[in-house]
């Protein structure tokens, strides 16, 4: 049987899809367009090309003086601000290469990016950051955005002149190295995925040439509050920017609905949890404000059989007159709460990093603000799919973006190969070689393919837990860790699509069992957390009365885990877990 195969339109880039020029080339056209937006005090602080351009070459100039050189790489430990992506362009400027690194990571994930990326310096954002990176006793400078790290490259940078910046501009070119990014990997120890400035200059280009970069526009509103390490938000942000857009950062998740009140973004990007806390608070509060829970569980369904009526094209499908009246009643008693919720103007919103769920993407469409799902990885610039405006089919991922393919394999593995596809791993041919055969690279999926090219995703081959927040968990070292423990006999993370990671651990059935287990093990847990970031850590774990056999079915021979048998069995426990969260 013929592998399946979906291909996307051609892509034909050209000067202006070189990414580190557009801010050169926005400023002489438009000089006083709205390019930024940042949160200063109380309000919202317009950022204009001319400025932005000032504030580049300034830091530019600094990374010069610091010793900066082309081919060089830079870290930058942030959250989301505008100064993220100032850096980043100031870093592709002098012809160095960006590796991103989460503000949440541990000292031992620190510690592997800056060696394994010979990073010459690290930008980060707080005096904590900076002393967990000098407990690391690296070579390397360390800048604190928070202690006018900005200031002090502009400062080192006021003796080199203008046309230097411009001469190492002038020499990048999309072969050169955008970025490293590093990703989660089986054995622990994070992969440096190589981004170079063709590949990311094609998923911006391939994202604005396809139906969903129809909202990026000048007078457009797009706000940036995932983590900017995330190759998604920082592929979304450079899409807003080169269409003109304005792009707005905030970083602080627990307060993004006041900022979609104030910003009104007319596209929000998220992982589905960010659409799933929408959902659920505007139902939460149902009872405490507007509409009782009756009306909010009655007007979600008539959204969802909306969207159902309306099916994959919008524009034929015809909902009965039943359903058109109710849907009308609805939209003034709910569905304005909703859109209210996200800033009131959103034309339609981005979904990526996991699978939101076909009940959600209806409920979403069927208020008025549809929700576009794509697939990607680290490895793809981000989405190498994806849905847009009239060219949707809930429960997919869409198609493939221009320039690329997608293929089904025999075994039902996705396969990907295009303009955004990594050329490799920095340093690891070894894993280049597992990764990449025949020019495909293997994405470790499983899916499938209909008639008209949309992909819908089936299953992970790969063990990788993906959280309902778009973080990446690889789950065994950590279990590795508890399985040291002596009272312990195994241990299985689960949390794919959840809020966050949990843990099911079995007891070594030869020693006695404690009084309370949870706090004989809590010590264990914490140890495992140690080994990676907040987000990544386990939330709770539930210990077993029983132990995971072959006999069970839930071992193989060689006692690895059977992890969707364990699932199966163990339901009751995992939703347990995840109950009253």
């Amino acid at each position: 049987m013929p592998a399946q195969v979906a291909t996307g339109a051609p892509l034909t880039l050209t000067q202006q899809d070189l990414l580190p020029l557009r801010p050169w080339r926005q400023a002489h056209e438009e000089p006083e367009h709205a390019s930024f937006s940042q949160w200063v005090d109380d309000g919202w602080r317009t950022i204009t090309a001319r400025d932005h351009l000032a504030s580049l070459q300034a830091v530019a100039r600094g990374l010069i003086a610091s010793g900066v050189a082309a081919g060089d790489r830079v870290a930058l430990m942030s959250g989301t601000r505008y100064e993220w992506l100032l850096l980043d362009e100031a870093i592709w400027n002098v012809g160095a290469g960006t590796v991103p690194v989460y503000p949440s990571s541990s000292a031992s994930q620190l510690e592997w990016i800056l060696t394994d990326s010979d990073a010459c310096l690290l930008v980060v954002e707080t005096a904590e950051q900076a002393a967990l990176a000098a407990g690391l006793g690296l070579d390397v400078e360390v800048l604190v955005l928070d202690d006018d790290a900005l200031e002090v490259l502009g400062e080192r940078g006021r003796q080199v002149p203008e046309s230097a910046v411009v001469e190492r501009r002038d020499s990048v070119t999309f072969e050169d190295l955008a970025g490293i990014v590093y990703t989660s990997g089986t054995t622990g120890r994070p992969k440096g995925v190589v981004l170079t400035h063709r590949q990311l200059g094609s998923e911006v280009a391939g994202c604005l040439a396809s139906p969903i970069g129809s909202v990026g526009r000048p007078g457009h509103r797009i706000l940036m509050f995932l983590p900017m390490a995330h190759v998604l938000a920082r592929s979304v942000a450079y899409i807003a920017a080169q269409s003109g857009a304005t792009v707005g950062f905030w970083s602080d998740f627990g307060s993004i609905a006041d900022k979609f009140a104030s910003f009104r973004p007319h596209m929000v990007l998220g992982v589905p949890r960010v659409f799933e806390k929408v959902h659920d608070g505007v139902r939460d509060r149902a009872d405490e404000r507007w509409l009782s829970r009756t009306v909010f569980t009655r007007g979600e369904q008539v959204a969802i059989e909306w969207s159902r009526a309306i099916g994959d094209d919008p524009h034929r499908g015809r909902p009965g007159l039943r359903l058109r009246l109710a849907h009308a009643l609805f939209d003034r008693l709910l569905y304005s709460k909703v859109r209210a919720a996200l800033g009131g103007e959103a034309m339609y919103d981005i979904s990526g990093g996991g699978a939101l769920g076909e009940r959600l993407g209806h409920f979403f469409r069927g208020i008025g603000v549809p929700i576009h799902e794509g697939y990607g990885l680290t490895e793809t610039c981000a989405a190498i799919t994806v849905n847009g405006p009239d060219h949707q089919r809930i429960g997919s991922v869409g198609r493939p973006l221009p320039g690329n393919e997608v293929r089904i394999a025999q075994d039902g593995a996705i396969e990907v190969r295009g303009a955004v596809v990594t050329d490799g791993y920095w340093g690891n041919d070894e894993a280049t070689r597992e990764a990449i055969v025949d020019g495909w690279f293997r994405t470790g999926d499983l899916g499938s393919l209909d008639e008209e090219g949309y992909l819908t995703i089936t299953g992970r081959a790969k063990e990788i837990i993906v959280t309902a927040g778009g973080k990446n968990v690889a789950p065994g070292p950590l279990e590795d860790v508890l399985r040291s423990h002596p009272l312990v006999s195994n241990a299985m993370l689960v949390g794919d699509r959840r809020s966050f990671v949990s843990a099911l651990i079995t007891l070594d059935p030869d020693r006695e069992r404690p009084a309370d287990p949870q706090a004989e093990l809590q010590g264990v847990v914490d140890e495992a957390n140690a080994l990676v970031s907040k987000a990544e850590g386990i939330k709770k774990f539930a210990v077993l009365d029983d132990d995971f056999t072959e006999d069970s079915g839930e071992l193989t021979a060689t006692q690895k885990l059977k992890r969707h048998v364990i699932e199966d069995r163990r339901t009751e426990v995992i939703e347990g877990l995840y109950a009253n969260r």
